[in-house]
């Protein structure tokens, strides 16, 4: 396998630790083609001018963070804006202290293009965007951006570009702020443009300090950021891009919330992205956010305690039998087959070998040996994910690369796995493993 040492690093590294890689997901993505096709045929819309929401949901380990990243690398490459970010007790939707405006803040520090697909893209775009415009106004107009006429028609540009935000919820202040970045670009006015910068980012913290620096009378708060994003999007299109993707993780968190009114506000908040995104009340936006089958369907707690929620994400009568509509709101994900597990470890093997400059010496048989201890484990059909999977899997990797005397058979066949042998041996025949033959 060719792989940049870096980004073979950054896998094994990320993976070893129990979390998702930003980087290199396409050296390891195995299985999930039919949610991915699902999910990128709401990208082709939102491309288009529509909008989408999805729900993700699946075990702690299953594979939904990796599912996001994944498609978050799709979508950067097709010229889509992306932010991403994980709730937490300090990040949520809505809150008394500032945990939705947090949220935002997070948001637009991943914010993340394919040029810029480690965050903090947010100035890049920017400056992109103002030198598209000056080179427009050079080709329209034939002047050199030195004529004394030539400031003045990029700016009338610039307007005419931001003029169909002044129609949205703020959009009239947005313009104005983004009109005035354009003048301390040509005017090398760092200062400025730091501090328009600041307030893109909800870093004002009062009117007063908004007012004083920019002229500005908003700031932007914990009950209006989302009006925010969606302004972005807009932008974003006028500046070139396809739209805008917001990933949201880890949704348990709302559901951990002990309070009743404050879960209900954060559940009020979805309900509110859902019904601007499929009531085309936003443009060139999708969201996808993500969480355990708890976080979403406990009634007392989770996203369907929210009635209004419950009545439009439940399943109907005919996803049953292990039948899945991919193109409902909700997505869960079903886990992946054995044989996916073992072109994945194949791949890491791959990966490993060229990380350590080692010749990789891990035959099929071995790898077929390590899936079968490992799906043999007592209750292993319900609750092992790929996350544990992997996780013991590289810890394999690294115990054979540093003790070169042991063979992975040798290690396999150790008293470490005599937990799983017994059963492993009750199983020798079992239909599961039957295309586990060399």
């Amino acid at each position: 396998m060719k792989i940049p040492k870096r980004i073979a690093s950054s896998l094994i590294n990320s993976l070893k630790g129990g979390v998702v890689p930003r980087i290199g997901l396409p050296y390891i993505t195995v299985g999930r083609e039919n949610e991915i096709k699902a999910l990128l045929h709401d990208v082709d819309i939102i491309a288009e001018g529509g909008s989408s929401f999805r729900f993700i949901v699946g075990r702690y380990g299953s594979g939904k963070s990796f599912l996001l990243q994944t498609i978050r690398g799709h979508v950067m490459d097709r010229g889509f804006v992306v932010v991403d970010a994980d709730l937490s007790p300090e990040r949520r939707l809505q809150g008394t202290r500032g945990q939705g405006l947090a949220t935002y803040r997070e948001l637009i520090r991943n914010m993340s293009t394919k040029t810029r697909p480690e965050g903090g893209a947010l100035t890049l775009i920017l400056d992109r965007w103002i030198n598209n415009v000056l080179q427009e106004t050079a080709d329209q107009s034939g002047l050199d951006s030195d004529a004394p006429d030539f400031p003045s028609l990029a700016e009338r540009k610039i307007r005419e570009t931001v003029s169909g935000l002044n129609d949205m919820v703020h959009g009239f202040e947005f313009a104005k702020l983004l009109i005035m970045y354009y003048r301390s670009y040509l005017n090398d006015d760092a200062d400025t443009k730091d501090m328009i910068v600041k307030w893109f980012r909800g870093e004002y913290t009062t009117r007063t300090e908004a007012r004083n620096d920019l002229g500005v009378n908003i700031i932007i708060t914990d009950d209006d950021w989302y009006d925010y994003l969606k302004l972005f999007a807009q932008f974003l299109t006028q500046a070139g891009y396809a739209g805008l993707l917001v990933l949201i993780d880890e949704l348990v968190n709302i559901y951990k919330i002990p309070n009743l009114t404050s879960r209900s506000y954060n559940y009020e908040k979805i309900l509110t992205m859902y019904n601007d995104t499929l009531q085309g009340k936003a443009s060139h936006l999708g969201i996808i956010m993500s969480g355990t089958p708890q976080a979403i369907e406990d009634t007392r707690r989770g996203v369907y305690s929210y009635e209004a929620l419950r009545s439009r994400l439940a399943e109907g009568k005919f996803a049953v039998d292990g039948r899945t509509d991919l193109l409902a709101p909700v997505i869960r994900l079903s886990p992946l087959t054995n044989e996916e597990m073992l072109v994945l470890t194949e791949k890491l093997a791959d990966i490993h070998a060229v990380l350590f400059d080692y010749e990789r010496t891990i035959t099929q048989q071995e790898l077929i040996d390590f899936i079968r201890i490992e799906y043999s484990r007592v209750g292993a059909d319900i609750n092992i994910t790929p996350r544990e999977i992997i996780r013991d899997f590289i810890e394999l990797l690294n115990i054979a690369y540093q003790d070169p005397g042991a063979s992975v058979s040798q290690i396999l066949s150790s008293s470490s796995f005599d937990f799983a042998k017994s059963e492993l041996q009750e199983q020798e025949t079992d239909s599961e493993f039957a295309e586990f033959t060399v």
